[in-house]
């Protein structure tokens, strides 16, 4: 399966343009959060995404909330929108999980704190390719990661990380075992899984 993988957007509709036109060479788009920024610019973002036919699975960051983002995919018939929940695609079980992990100081931020994150990383399926808009701790996160979404990687056996969240650690890999860790950014990148 090929994958175009990409986060925070933040209303560059010039990169929607460039993501809708590169999703055409993949299978699948995972689309990590931050489409709005500072909860503003959602629809637009998401109305110029939905042009995407594919199958997209979309998880929420720290600007927009999950039911903000709900709404707004209402429309775009292709996108599912994972926080908390996974989806098999093509035979590749995906786990999203989105906010701002653990919580950040800005107090507009759709945020879990590590503790809540653990509940709803309890659904992961062991092996699951995990869409998590916060990355993993020690793990492409200039020091601003999850303890958590490393907790699940590790005791879920993740087959990969894909994350965002950290705009300084764009296009960095990591490891954890087996596990690929890539913070995207808004360029994406096309994953082969």
């Amino acid at each position: 399966m090929k994958l175009l993988a990409f986060s925070d957007v933040h209303c560059d509709m010039g990169a929607v343009e460039s993501l809708v036109e590169r999703s055409r060479e993949a299978d699948a788009v995972a689309a990590v959060g931050d489409f709005a920024r500072v909860h503003e610019g959602l629809e637009e973002t998401i109305r110029g995404l939905s042009s995407i036919d594919v199958p997209a699975l979309v998880v929420p960051g720290n600007n927009e909330t999950d039911e903000a983002l709900r709404a707004a995919c209402e429309a775009w018939e292709s996108a599912i929108v994972l926080h908390g929940e996974s989806v098999e695609v093509d035979g590749v079980v995906f786990f999203g999980i989105g906010a701002g992990i653990p919580t950040t100081p800005w107090d507009w931020s759709f945020d879990l704190t590590d503790r809540e994150a653990d509940k709803l990383l309890e659904g992961m399926p062991e092996g699951a390719v995990l869409l998590s808009h916060s990355p993993p701790k020690g793990h492409v996160d200039q020091g601003y990661g999850s303890e958590a979404v490393l907790d699940a990687v590790q005791e879920k056996k993740a087959r990969a990380v894909l994350c965002g969240h950290i705009h300084e650690e764009w296009g960095q890999e990591s490891r954890i075992g087996d596990a690929v860790v890539r913070n995207l950014g808004p360029d994406g990148f096309l994953v082969e899984l």
